[in-house]
């Protein structure tokens, strides 16, 4: 299913997007102001994974029309497969930049498992990621379908909303500190140090030709309690 709905989490990173979206998002959007070089008046109006829809979360053609945007150059079909990434959170600002996010608590969920498509759609797939590794310089022998899919994926689609299709899109990719039910990093170095060896294993250099639109932020849970409280 394109749309996919949710109970309240209990634990992990979808229990403290669900609270961060829903309860206290002024702690991810004054970072996005400041990140994205928004005026203070413009505001970031989260689509998903909201309350009242069930928490639900989008893939394939439901996250384009969930963010009300048009791929006129590329169509999501000509470049992804059905049963693509299914994002953890969708958002759009006053001024039109999309955001896509992907949220993680602890270093393991980085390490994801390849891609099951079947043949016809990995060749689809493999074209995609391919391109993307090409654009961002990569000359890593790893192969993007297999090696931190989900990340490559993710990756992949921001191309295709920022490169061939001109829309103003954001990856953001999320990392809760201090979740200690699942173990996570007590610091953001930890996590730092993990981002730096898959990139470094995939052949992503720091700066590449959409570096400045994948935004990684860091978010203490330990605080987010604390404003809960």
């Amino acid at each position: 299913m394109s749309r996919r709905e949710q109970n309240r989490a209990l634990r992990g990173s979808q229990k403290w997007l669900q609270v961060l979206v829903n309860e206290h998002p002024e702690l991810i959007d004054r970072v996005l102001v400041t990140t994205l070089g928004l005026a203070q008046e413009e505001r970031v109006h989260w689509l998903s994974p909201l309350r009242d829809d069930d928490y639900a979360e989008y893939r394939d053609q439901e996250f384009i029309t969930r963010l009300g945007i048009t791929l006129e150059r590329m169509p999501l079909a000509s470049f992804w497969p059905r049963f693509g990434p299914a994002w953890d959170a969708l958002a759009k600002t006053d001024r039109g930049d999309v955001i896509l996010v992907e949220a993680k608590a602890h270093v393991p969920e980085m390490v994801t498992d390849p891609t099951g498509a079947s043949e016809p759609s990995l060749t689809k797939i493999r074209e995609s990621l391919n391109a993307t590794k090409r654009f961002l310089g990569s000359h890593s022998d790893a192969d993007w379908a297999t090696c931190f899919y989900q990340y490559t994926n993710r990756l992949a689609h921001l191309y295709l909303l920022r490169e061939l299709n001109d829309l103003p899109a954001y990856l953001l990719f999320l990392y809760f500190i201090n979740d200690k039910e699942m173990n996570g990093p007590s610091t953001q170095s930890e996590w730092e140090a993990a981002i730096k060896l898959l990139e470094s294993f995939l052949g992503i250099r720091k700066q590449h030709r959409l570096s400045e639109y994948v935004l990684h932020v860091f978010l203490d849970v330990e605080e987010m309690e604390s404003a809960v409280a």
